[in-house]
């Protein structure tokens, strides 16, 4: 068994322009390289599989709610919150792999879903004119 492969799940809570924001969240995530597998298992519960060498726990949902996505913050999921994210960083830190996030998860996790909204980040120049310097 792979000790680097997780599976965990993630809840939703709150007001949010999806009715069920699990399904538009799993859709989300399938598109993700960074993802291996996203299950929905109820109306605001999804279950992710994904390699810990490439993301963790923590930088899926920071993603997601960057997104704008409303996770649940109970008690009981914030204290399964701070136990996956301590396993994964010790874990993470045996293997000897570094977080390459730095406030950029959203980006790195979902580049695809990025690069078909507008946003700020486009050069607005024709690609002839962006070789000159």
């Amino acid at each position: 068994m792979d000790t680097t492969v997780c599976a965990r799940e993630l809840a939703f809570r709150g007001p949010h322009r999806e009715a069920d924001q699990a399904p538009a969240a799993a859709l989300l995530l399938s598109n993700s390289p960074m993802v291996e597998e996203v299950a929905v298992t109820g109306p605001n519960r999804v279950m992710v599989r994904y390699d810990l060498r490439q993301v963790t726990f923590a930088e899926i949902e920071s993603a997601l709610e960057e997104l704008g996505f409303h996770l649940d913050n109970s008690m009981l999921t914030r204290l399964r919150r701070a136990y996956y994210t301590y396993c994964e960083d010790t874990r993470r830190a045996n293997l000897k792999v570094r977080s390459n996030c730095f406030g950029h998860c959203a980006r790195r996790i979902f580049v695809r879903e990025y690069q078909k909204h507008e946003h700020g980040c486009r050069d607005q120049r024709p690609e002839h004119w962006r070789s000159y310097w």
